[in-house]
């Protein structure tokens, strides 16, 4: 069971030539598995970066978000009072983005490791990543 980063799922869906190999191996394994889990919040990212034109809606398939809400392996895990309780509990963090501490707290609870080329992330020792 895999949670992918904001940074991760634009890149897995948009083109895999920036995902790592040992990453790519990562979601295909999870695909197999049905075991790809994205919080809500990715999407307020990634639809807030295509309003402020910091990334390009055709980077993007069509309909990117009702391709990905359809696909069996994909899971969308929305933002409940445990999450956004837990992601404020996080410790020695230093990044201050709420949204990235909503995704940390998700893979937390979840069990899951994170999928991430954050390098603050992946520093973090209180989550497994993955990069």
């Amino acid at each position: 069971m895999i949670v992918l980063d904001t940074n991760a799922l634009i890149w897995w869906i948009s083109d895999l030539g920036k995902l790592s190999g040992k990453t790519k191996r990562v979601v295909e394994e999870a695909e197999k598995k049905k075991a790809i889990y994205i919080s809500s919040i990715s999407v307020l990212e990634i639809l807030t970066l295509i309003k402020k034109q910091r990334l390009n809606i055709n980077t993007l398939t069509n309909n990117w978000l009702d391709k990905l809400e359809n696909l069996s392996y994909v899971h969308f895990v929305p933002v409940d009072n445990k999450i956004a309780a837990w992601s404020v509990e996080l410790v020695d963090l230093p990044d201050k983005d709420p949204a990235d501490r909503i995704i940390i707290a998700t893979a937390l609870n979840l069990g899951a490791k994170l999928v991430t080329s954050d390098k603050e992330i992946l520093n973090y020792p209180k989550i497994a990543t993955i990069w």
